[in-house]
């Protein structure tokens, strides 16, 4: 368990402006109430860890609540905001980008709000990007689209560099919108505002289609990403059907945590087989992989297979460790690999018809779904009170279905995974009536 240490968020110092917005501070009068410093929300709710913290006459492990706070740390007018996106695409970046610019503005009477284009190159002048004015004018009606209007990158740019232009150009707030690699930069960013003595706030909003985000309930655009995948598995399991001893293989994302695979294979219960990065397999044996399939087929003569593309990276050989410009390891295509095996072995047995579909980038590149469209607006917002507050190098998300503000280090020290011995997982085995082991 974390240490309490963790879980407290850097302030850039005592708020000294009254909030302009029009909330209330006593409760009952239908109006909503600021959230006071001493709003805390207990991480651990479970009987066993009430009963321990009596035990030891000691206070739960608790986090931030998020939201308005009547105290703000940043003058509203007299500052320049930012927003950048990094990493990959992933269904609602545009409509957090929305929130912020609408919240800014609106809220604060933020005047002066950047786009920072390309992701943390945007920052380095060198690379010539410049800066994008956002209004609400032009953000208006963004969230109809998927992808980022900011555009994206990868990788790391040198972050005295990147300090400097934030103070070059006078920005005073600065909301990185991104994965691991982002969050973990914009940290950095934080530690080095925090060494010069400035008056920079840095935030992040998790962004990660595979819901691998530690802490945090869940990650926005992984709604989206499972419900667009559950139609693609339906046309898979009706191509598999209309062929005796028909397969269909759908390759879905998913580097280190197999969500999206076993939440899409929840949604659509079509699926026979899911395979994620969480679980080990063999491919042949009594109990492996093919030998179950031929018994699947023999039976039912079609089958549907899930796998995420982080599955199955034991059965390559490899020499050397690849990683790409945002230090996550390169995985071999376990899809294509894994229809060539299928293929070579019912070759002796009897005869397959094979598909393969991997819908990855039509589904990362997607406009939110309504459940996702809503949760990002949220945190965008909860992000901009957050900020407007003085905190700084800190995360807004749902823990325990509250939004609460958590240190960026809490939540890049792992990943999060599946838990094999989960309700969840069991529910997938359930739906599939796979083993629990394919070894």
């Amino acid at each position: 368990m974390s240490d309490k240490i963790e879980f407290q968020i850097k302030n850039l110092g005592v708020p000294k402006f009254k909030s302009p917005l029009q909330l209330s501070t006593v409760r009952g009068d239908n109006i909503f109430t600021f959230i006071s410093e001493t709003d805390k929300l207990v991480f651990d709710t479970s009987l066993e860890g009430y009963t321990q913290c009596l035990a030891n006459n000691e206070e739960p492990l608790c986090l931030e609540k998020a939201g308005p706070r009547q105290n703000i740390h940043f003058e509203p007018k007299n500052f320049n905001a930012a927003i950048v996106t990094c990493g990959g695409l992933c269904p609602g970046i545009n409509n957090v980008i929305r929130g912020i610019v609408m919240a800014l503005h609106y809220f604060y009477d933020v005047k002066k709000i950047l786009g920072v284009p390309y992701g943390f190159e945007g920052l380095n002048p060198a690379m010539g990007h410049g800066f994008i004015e956002l209004t609400p004018d032009k953000v208006k009606d963004i969230h109809q689209f998927g992808g980022t209007i900011l555009g994206s990158s990868r990788g790391a740019q040198d972050v005295s560099l990147m300090v400097d232009t934030l103070v070059e150009n006078d920005i005073q707030m600065l909301f990185t919108i991104g994965g691991d690699g982002t969050l973990k930069g914009c940290n950095a960013i934080g530690e080095e505002i925090m060494k010069r003595g400035l008056d920079i706030s840095v935030v992040g909003i998790p962004k990660t289609i595979d819901n691998d985000v530690d802490i945090i309930d869940k990650s926005f655009g992984f709604e989206t990403a499972f419900d667009i995948a559950s139609p693609i598995l339906k046309d898979a399991h009706n191509e598999a059907h209309g062929a005796y001893n028909g397969i269909s293989i759908v390759k879905l994302m998913g580097r280190d945590s197999g969500f999206i695979a076993a939440s899409a294979s929840l949604a659509m219960p079509v699926v026979n087989f899911v395979l994620v990065p969480e679980m080990d397999f063999n491919l042949y044996g009594e109990n492996g992989f093919l030998e179950i399939l031929k018994n699947r087929l023999e039976t039912k003569h079609h089958a549907v297979i899930v796998v995420a593309e982080g599955a199955g990276q034991h059965l390559f050989e490899k020499d050397d460790i690849v990683t790409d410009a945002s230090g996550n390891v390169q995985h071999d295509d376990i899809g294509l690999f894994l229809k060539q095996k299928i293929k070579e072995y019912f070759s002796e047995v009897f005869p397959v018809t094979i598909k393969y579909i991997d819908p990855s980038y039509i589904i990362r590149s997607a406009a939110a779904n309504s459940g996702d469209s809503v949760f990002c607006s949220s945190l965008a917002y909860q992000a901009v009170h957050g900020a407007m507050s003085g905190k700084t190098q800190f995360v807004v998300g749902k823990v325990n279905d509250k939004f609460v503000y958590l240190p960026i280090s809490a939540v890049v020290s792992k990943r999060k995974k599946i838990d094999l011995e989960s309700g969840f997982w069991f529910a997938v085995l359930q739906s599939t009536g796979q083993p629990f082991s394919i070894k």
